[in-house]
């Protein structure tokens, strides 16, 4: 069985840092995408950063700049270095990843709240 754990949220002063981590474990046989989408109270969930296998990343306009997406293949993670947040950041912010067991399916995370105080 495949999961995705989060770690790293919490409360940070606006102008601050976080690093989200996000691990996938279980049986894979690949990974061929790794994101971060958030969702704030009343709003629909969105597409944070994106990173394919090929190494290709996209950013939602609001934190490009600020937010930096990576990966570390070897251990099935996935990170989102978040700079500069600011109140509009506050959501809970969920890991998804399409994995391969035998076919491709699509995992979330169970999500990290990140709380921007102004």
């Amino acid at each position: 069985q495949v999961r995705l754990v989060e770690s790293g949220g919490g409360l940070v002063q606006a102008g601050g840092s976080l690093r989200l981590s996000c691990t996938a474990s279980g049986i894979i046989s690949s990974i061929n995408f790794m994101g971060w989408f958030r969702q704030a109270p009343g709003k629909q969930r969105e597409l944070v950063a994106g990173l394919n296998e090929g190494g290709r990343t996209n950013y939602a306009d609001s934190v490009k700049g600020r937010f930096t997406i990576s990966r570390d293949s070897a251990k099935n993670t996935v990170y989102l270095q978040m700079n500069s947040l600011n109140p509009e950041d506050t959501a809970v912010y969920y890991c998804n990843a399409m994995i391969r067991v035998t076919t491709f399916s699509n995992y979330w995370g169970q999500g990290t709240q990140v709380t921007v105080s102004s």
